[in-house]
């Protein structure tokens, strides 16, 4: 057979076939767990958190339970949305760390009411948070930072977070500096522009859910004398 042929083969040849993509509107889930009722609640929503965070992170093999979407609005109110690791909670509210140079560090800075997402669908709950965020000290991020692996450490002051960069090499070129400056067991000293933000809790609310979509949600309310009011709410 003569090259052309081969050419000719090939241009007439049919495209390979392509699975059509899925419905969104046809994929549904039926959730049969069991209800979440008020008596079974814990008088504090931080209590109830980690009956529920330890659930998750045990019981209900969840992916990175500590996973938690922040949700933040800058000055002129305009929202935006990203996912960040929960590296502590308790009576206090949930702690994360970033760089406060970085697109939600200057959204709370201007606005410090913000909302927290748990999404654990593995086990078809959801636990919502509204509240307010304030830095951590100095001596807790310094704490929480000596924690980290020594890569994330240099990964810390690599990172200009939420800044433009030319390409990737320039971020791996940054990176490879700060490794020869701070080789493998050389203590890297905590980043002046990073730390961490405490989430104040006003209410969390734990979502279950159910059969026929009619979901289980209740929520928690922060009281002024520093109690919290349980209330249900239809889902």
């Amino acid at each position: 057979m003569r090259q052309d042929d081969h050419v000719n083969e090939r241009d007439t040849a049919s495209p390979p076939s392509r699975l059509p993509a899925p419905d969104p509107a046809a994929m549904r889930k039926q959730y049969r767990a069991e209800g979440l009722d008020e008596s079974g609640l814990a008088g504090h929503p931080m209590t109830q958190f980690a009956r529920w965070f330890r659930q998750a992170a045990v019981e209900g093999a969840v992916f990175e339970p500590n996973a938690m979407v922040v949700s933040t609005a800058d000055a002129s109110g305009r929202t935006s949305s990203r996912t960040v690791l929960m590296k502590a909670y308790d009576e206090r509210g949930f702690v994360f760390y970033t760089n406060y140079g970085s697109r939600k560090a200057h959204d709370l800075a201007d606005n410090p009411y913000v909302s927290l997402l748990f999404p654990w669908h593995a086990i078809a709950r959801q636990v919502i948070v509204s509240g307010t965020a304030r830095r951590t000290g100095r001596d807790e991020t310094a704490a929480y930072f000596r924690t980290r692996p020594h890569g994330s450490q240099l990964g810390a002051w690599a990172s200009e977070q939420s800044s433009v960069i030319r390409s990737r090499t320039q971020l791996d070129v940054v990176y490879e500096e700060l490794h020869a400056r701070y080789p493998e067991g050389e203590q890297v000293p905590v980043p002046p522009n990073w730390g961490g933000f405490r989430i104040a809790p006003r209410t969390v609310e734990f979502w279950q859910g159910r059969e026929n979509r009619l979901h289980d949600r209740l929520r928690y309310v922060a009281e002024p004398d520093g109690s919290w009011r349980v209330e249900r709410l239809s889902p």
